[in-house]
């Protein structure tokens, strides 16, 4: 299990509560491996649908790879995810139901393959997050003091 990962959204975890976690292979093209393999990837304002019992990615920014010449890929284009059918029902009845969100959380390299961590979350209200800011400076404060004290 050599797992590298490349990014991270931490955005999604500022904007939103995660409930449940599932990994996901993705289809990629060539040059698309390789430009996620440098790290060029971006998961700022990226989302997941359901469609067709078929979970896809959309605004993932994955930047054209340099020496990828007239075969490079489109940037923003939509990805399929790759889940199990029972993992795709769950998140579905979920999404249909209890009015959850489907965001990619952290793209990572495992074993040679590209796979992404996708959540259902629910977003956060203004005083939500503010909460979460006041409990991370609390944090913060005890831990630096902490090491003071040592």
């Amino acid at each position: 299990m050599d797992k590298k990962t490349i990014t991270t959204n931490r955005k999604a975890f500022h904007d939103f509560n995660i409930f449940d976690k599932y990994e996901a292979g993705i289809v990629l093209t060539g040059t698309e491996i390789k430009s996620i393999r440098k790290g060029a990837i971006n998961l700022k304002d990226s989302f997941c649908k359901v469609e067709n019992n078929e979970v896809f990615l959309y605004n993932c920014h994955i930047s054209p790879f340099e020496q990828g010449n007239r075969y490079n890929h489109e940037a923003e284009r939509t990805r399929k995810l790759l889940l199990t059918k029972k993992e795709i029902l769950k998140i579905q009845g979920k999404v249909k139901q209890d009015g959850y969100t489907i965001v990619p959380l952290e793209v990572y390299i495992l074993n040679g393959f590209a796979k992404f961590q996708i959540g259902l979350a629910k977003g956060k209200k203004l005083h939500d997050k503010r909460d979460t800011m006041a409990k991370k400076d609390q944090q913060r404060e005890m831990d630096r003091a902490s090491k003071l004290s040592w």
